[in-house]
Formats: C-alpha cells, sequence, structure tokens
C-alpha cells in the first residue's frame, strides 16, 4: 500500500547580512560627469536608466514611490546596508544626486 505525498521539502535559504558599502558616497558625482550632467538637467532620463540598468522597465520612475523601491532593491541586490527610511530622506532632499550614485552602482556592479 502506498501513501500520497501530501507535502514537498521546502527549501531553505540563508539571509546574508547586510554589511556592504555604497562603492560611491551620495556627494560623489564628480566621478562621472556625464552621468552627474544627465542628472542635474534632465533626472527623468536618468532615472529611466536606473531603472533599465536593474532590469525593470523604464517607464518605471513615472509611478510613484518607485524610485525608493529601486534604490531598496539595489542595496538588497548587493547586500548594502541601510534602509526604506534612509533611502525615502536621500530620494526626497538629495534626489539627483541619489540617482546619480545608483546609476554609478549598477554600473560599478554589472
Amino acid at each position: 500500500m502506498s501513501y500520497p505525498i501530501v507535502t514537498q521539502p521546502a527549501m531553505f535559504q540563508v539571509a546574508q547580512p547586510a554589511n556592504g558599502e555604497w562603492d560611491s558616497e551620495v556627494c560623489d558625482c564628480c566621478k562621472d560627469t556625464s552621468t552627474c550632467l544627465c542628472g542635474a538637467f534632465v533626472p527623468c532620463i536618468l532615472a529611466c536608466r536606473v531603472a533599465s540598468a536593474y532590469g525593470e522597465c523604464c517607464c518605471l520612475p513615472f509611478l510613484c514611490g518607485t524610485l525608493v523601491a529601486l534604490r531598496t532593491g539595489i542595496r538588497e541586490r548587493y547586500h548594502i546596508k541601510g534602509s526604506i527610511c534612509n533611502d525615502c530622506v536621500y530620494l526626497t532632499f538629495c534626489g539627483q544626486c541619489t540617482l546619480c550614485q545608483m546609476y554609478r552602482e549598477l554600473q560599478n556592479r554589472k
């Protein structure tokens, strides 16, 4: 007599601690002049580039709150320490510089 399998074995994933750092600081815009100029004069284009480099649709930044989600996603993907609250503060008060940092991070870690 055989018994039916009721449950499947589950996969376990071990969470890695977020102890990494950003490759560049928020105000390191001079490291990449073209990105800095794009962020200063046409930040919507840079936001689309960030979304595309992250692997999302380039129209994503036009939805409310998605830049915070993108920054949080970058932090989680590369195990960079920080919080959603910090992400929101950076994007609110230093939006263009933060976009530049996000783009540099994605380019450096390709």
